[in-house]
């Protein structure tokens, strides 16, 4: 049974940093071509934010470019979400998945960027 499993998430102030943490099991993640970080905000739709191919090579959202990080271990099956100089609006529900996404969807691991 594949299991997604999101962790890290937070309360932070603004201008805070979170690195967040997904483990896989019942899949390998180095056998996709890539993967993926997606968030969902209050009412509003999931939204991919992050990718990283398997050779390495990253693509961002406009919205997080240059403050967040993605990365992968395939040795521990984990993919990373590093994020700084958060903002209010990076306020989220944080999901990893191989993109194009499984059906499957783990149950993510809140963010929460508030003074």
């Amino acid at each position: 049974q594949v299991q997604l499993v999101e962790s890290g998430g937070g309360l932070v102030q603004p201008g805070g940093s979170l690195r967040l943490s997904c483990a896989a099991s019942a899949i390998t993640f180095s056998l996709y071509a890539s993967l993926g970080w997606y968030r969902q905000a209050p009412g509003k739709q999931r939204e991919l934010v992050a990718r990283i191919f398997r050779d390495g090579s990253t693509l961002y959202a406009d919205s997080v470019k240059g403050r967040f990080t993605i990365s992968r271990d395939n040795a521990k099956n984990t993919v990373y979400l590093q994020m700084n100089s958060l903002k209010p609006e990076d306020t989220a529900v944080y999901y990893c998945n191989p993109y194009p996404a499984l059906a499957y969807w783990g149950q993510g691991t809140q963010v929460t960027v508030s003074s």
